[in-house]
């Protein structure tokens, strides 16, 4: 985005017209949200990233004989880093970690409703990843049952400051850039500046994989 004072630009990606329509009635009800771009197919969807350059896309999974995952990886083997939010009929349970694997900064299913879509919008917009509780909670159940146990990872975990430290744990928690950055006073910026250090620090590949150390690490501290 250009300035702060200008909605963030959104490009809609979803192959039936009346979700497109409906998604675009609600979104630009918004004042912080517009709609820059609408795409049915992958490949219109890449074009609209080359043309409209949104801030943030909304791509369904099933895009008619297509895959909406499909379209995120080759966004971002092109170079495209702005988030992409899937919102999806598909149960999380089953399509969340894959979302995430493939590019994705979010998972929303279409019945939980138009304030849990926002929400999500927003906060993938400021960097964060947006899960259900019940998803990261999953997350976290499959990954302890592969590892066999809450073992303590090997993170290098010793290499954060105090500050970082503090930081990752609220991450481990599900609280927001908002939340972490009103509980030590400072501004959603320096929360973000240190969210990029952990994740250097902590050589993650992507916010997704920085959000499961962070619950795994509060997890196996409990």
């Amino acid at each position: 985005m250009d300035s702060a004072n200008q909605p963030a630009r959104v490009l809609l990606v979803d192959d039936h017209a009346v979700v497109r329509h409906g998604l675009a009635a609600l979104l630009s009800g918004e004042p912080d949200l517009a709609i820059c771009g609408e795409a049915a197919t992958v490949a219109e969807a890449l074009d609209a990233l080359e043309k409209v350059r949104p801030d943030v896309a909304i791509v369904d999974i099933t895009l008619k004989d297509e895959n909406g995952l499909d379209f995120i990886r080759e966004a971002r083997r092109r170079g495209h880093a702005q988030p992409m939010l899937v919102l999806s009929m598909h149960d999380e349970a089953t399509h969340a970690e894959k979302a995430l694997r493939a590019g994705a900064q979010g998972y929303v299913m279409k019945e939980q409703g138009d304030e849990s879509l926002l929400h999500a919008v927003r906060a993938v917009l400021k960097g964060e990843t947006y899960l259900s509780n019940a998803a990261r909670a999953r997350m976290l159940q499959d990954y302890l049952q592969k590892e066999g146990g809450a073992a303590k990872p090997e993170t290098g975990i010793e290499s954060l400051t105090e500050r970082e430290r503090e930081i990752f744990e609220c991450l481990g928690r599900g609280m927001t850039t908002r939340r972490i950055a009103d509980k030590f006073g400072l501004s959603e910026r320096t929360v973000e500046v240190h969210r990029a250090h952990i994740k250097k620090k902590l050589r993650c590949d992507d916010a997704a994989q920085l959000l499961r150390e962070a619950v795994k690490w509060v997890e196996s501290e409990r």
